[in-house]
């Protein structure tokens, strides 16, 4: 099982639109995926038009039950609940805060039968506050989009200056080692390579895989409205593609993101 979260300390940069898809992209080659969404916002659950507040992902941090719902063939979800953030609020002074998400994992794997799962995928507020922590510190990988606007590359820091911290924070005091394991990765969304601040993000994030000589940027996924609209449509690009007519109008596209995609899969 590999649990991968979607996090980005800046809104709008395209999250839960690539973790749905993301997601949807797995199923579609026969993994069994488990969303848990994270947001507050419930953008993700809503996808599925699941409308909870009863049982959802709050409960793991109050000791309470938590549904697994089936959605589709090899998807389910843990429903997000618009209570979170009152949640957070008042878990601020537990000494166990940021491993709740940890404790629940290990307490429900074989309860919940989390073993039939091949991916878990979970998608975060854009913060690095209580609740993003617990989903890193589950994780094997972060994925953070960045995106060609003002701040776009400075978040990239950003995140990475949060992490690191949070990783130093978080040990084992007898061997120093830390708990946090997850690796970060990046994804340039929104990209049009012929506008100026797209170009200017590309170059950079070229430049400084150069000067470090590593790089973790998994791909690059072309502004399109038809990728934009897909959780407002609630039709992720995997079903979109098995349209021929859609499929040919928007080829370029559709290998594009299948490409990034597959990078995705076979690095983490």
């Amino acid at each position: 099982m590999k649990i991968i979260t979607f996090a980005a300390i800046k809104g709008g940069v395209g999250k839960t639109t690539l973790t749905f898809n993301y997601g949807e992209w797995l199923a579609k080659k026969g993994h069994k995926v488990l969303f848990i969404d994270l947001d507050h916002q419930c953008n993700l659950t809503q996808c599925y038009n699941i409308y909870e507040s009863k049982n959802t992902i709050a409960n793991a941090f109050k000791g309470g039950d938590v549904d697994i719902k089936q959605v589709k063939e090899n998807i389910s979800l843990i429903p997000g609940s618009v209570q979170l953030d009152t949640v957070e609020r008042d878990l601020e002074n537990s000494d166990k805060k940021n491993m709740l998400l940890y404790l629940w994992l290990e307490d429900n794997y074989e309860k919940k039968k989390l073993d039939q799962f091949d991916f878990i995928l979970i998608d975060c507020r854009p913060d690095f506050a209580t609740a993003t922590k617990n989903a890193v510190a589950v994780s094997h990988a972060i994925i953070s989009p960045l995106t060609p606007s003002e701040f776009g590359y400075n978040a990239k820091f950003n995140l990475s200056t949060r992490l690191e911290a949070f990783r130093k924070d978080v040990i084992d005091y007898r061997t120093r080692e830390s708990y946090i394991t997850a690796e970060l990765y990046f994804l340039a969304n929104m990209i049009r390579p012929n506008y100026g601040s797209s170009r200017e993000l590309l170059e950079a994030l070229g430049l400084e895989a150069k000067e470090k000589g590593t790089d973790n940027l998994l791909g690059i996924v072309p502004a399109k409205e038809l990728f934009n609209h897909s959780t407002i449509d609630k039709i992720s690009i995997a079903d979109m593609k098995e349209n021929p007519e859609l499929y040919q109008k928007h080829k370029k596209f559709f290998t594009e993101l299948e490409q990034t995609f597959s990078k995705i899969y076979d690095t983490i």
